[in-house]
């Protein structure tokens, strides 16, 4: 027994939807409607970090937006607007350019433009750095040359910041 009746002329159409208004609430957030240029950027609280693990070796290039915890090998360039930590037993061999760089195992190249580096007991940094802040824990190695606490103008000159006030 069929609940429908089977039409067979003539080419299927769908019914027309009659048209009714859309009862809106006054507090409804149609008034102002979203934009779908560009999806929302994270803050860097909401960023997620991305792991190369331990027993794991990769060649490449790391770029982006985001956190990158390294615990195995990796070879290339790493550019991050987040932060890159090094962990314990783990090497890195190439540039890195990141917010905040902490190296608990081994960097073998330069750290340019980092705001804070942390160079832990167990750290190893064989290459130059450029940072807005360095800490050096005893016991930690660097071979190279170390410049931090100075601000690049807008001349492209190196100023040095200070803190306190003026004499």
């Amino acid at each position: 027994m069929a609940i429908w009746k089977e039409q067979t002329t003539g080419t299927k159409e769908p019914a027309p939807m009659p048209q009714q208004p859309v009862a809106q609430k006054e507090d409804s957030f149609a008034s102002t409607p979203p934009t779908y240029n560009q999806p929302p950027r994270a803050s860097a609280a909401d960023q997620k970090e991305t792991l190369i693990a331990a027993n794991l070796t990769i060649e490449g290039k790391i770029q982006g937006a985001g956190h990158v915890r390294v615990a195995g090998q990796f070879k290339g360039d790493v550019n991050v607007e987040g932060n890159l930590t090094i962990e314990q037993g783990a090497k890195v061999i190439g540039g890195v350019r990141a917010q905040t760089v902490v190296i608990a195992g081994e960097l073998e190249g330069n750290v340019d433009a980092a705001s804070r580096v942390e160079l832990q007991a167990s750290g190893i940094l064989n290459g130059d750095l450029k940072a807005g802040s360095l800490t050096v824990a005893a016991g930690s190695r660097m071979r190279g040359q170390a410049e931090f606490g100075w601000d690049e103008n807008k001349t492209g000159q190196l100023r040095r910041t200070e803190t306190g006030s003026a004499a």
